[in-house]
């Protein structure tokens, strides 16, 4: 037995030297950003985007948020993004539910529509969304990006919770019923306890998807006070009223919440993909 893990110890450093070296350049152009975001535009001039700060000049950080009043953004991105994560996988809990457990009839082509949903193009979707929310009056409102996010989300949420569910121990259900338990109650304490970690994966997948997303947002929210982080970015990018300096600060700003999210959220993650991978 030692032998054998003397064996495998050296083979274990290409892998760790590779990783540690795709970890190095992941987070190499996250550090840069961050240099630059604290030069001033004279410093930045002078010594490229390479250099070391000489000191922390968060000018680019405040003017940027004063143009963009950065703080309703990050408001209504948080909103957005927390709501599509909660009613998306509240969604995807009730559609997988009864398709996994619940047995309805036509179940493969019911996920087969499913993962079409997921595989359309959001290119596809601008022109319907758009006439849609026009016709309901909720054109230009958070709501109207919360439905359509949730929606989309959804597909995807639904797809893979009914795999989950539907290998779902039958002995257990039939236990709670046995117990007294209605559909209601089975779902609520026995299904979603069970099915936490893969819960506490969907959510933190879909709000930093519903946070990176562009184009919707970019077309159903046309007004200042309405915009999410990443919209503003894009819209003030494309006027060129950014220095290199505020550039960095803006995409600084701009990732650093969900990064954070990910970072509080990381635990969750795994320990929701190693009991995926376990079960």
């Amino acid at each position: 037995m030692n032998a054998l893990k003397r064996h495998q110890a050296p083979a274990r450093f290409p892998v760790l030297a590779a990783l540690s070296v795709a970890a190095v350049l992941m987070v190499l152009p996250f550090l840069v950003v961050a240099l630059n975001a604290v030069k001033s535009p004279a410093e930045y001039s002078a010594n490229g985007p390479l250099s070391l700060p000489e000191g922390i000049h968060l000018d680019g950080l405040r003017d940027f948020w004063q143009r963009v009043d950065f703080g309703r953004k990050l408001f209504n991105s948080a909103l957005i993004s927390g709501s599509v994560a909660v009613l998306a996988a509240l969604l995807s809990v009730l559609n997988a539910y009864a398709i996994g457990i619940g047995r309805v009839k036509g179940r493969p082509w019911v996920l087969a529509f499913f993962v079409l949903a997921n595989m359309l193009p959001q290119e596809a979707l601008v022109y319907p969304v758009y006439y849609l929310s026009k016709q309901v009056g909720l054109y230009d409102t958070r709501l109207s990006v919360i439905i359509v996010f949730t929606v989309i989300q959804s597909a995807f949420g639904t797809y893979l919770l009914s795999s989950v569910l539907g290998a779902f121990p039958k002995e257990v259900i039939e236990a709670a019923r046995i117990d007294g338990a209605n559909k209601w109650q089975v779902l609520w304490r026995v299904v979603v306890p069970v099915s936490r970690p893969t819960l506490g994966v969907l959510l933190v997948f879909f709000f930093i998807w519903t946070w990176n997303e562009f184009l919707l947002p970019l077309v159903m929210l046309i007004s200042n006070d309405n915009q999410t982080v990443s919209v503003a970015l894009g819209v003030l990018q494309g006027q060129r009223l950014m220095d290199a300096t505020m550039t960095n600060a803006a995409a600084l700003l701009g990732v650093l919440p969900a990064f954070c999210f990910f970072l509080i959220f990381q635990r969750t993650l795994t320990r929701g993909i190693a009991m995926g991978a376990v079960k």
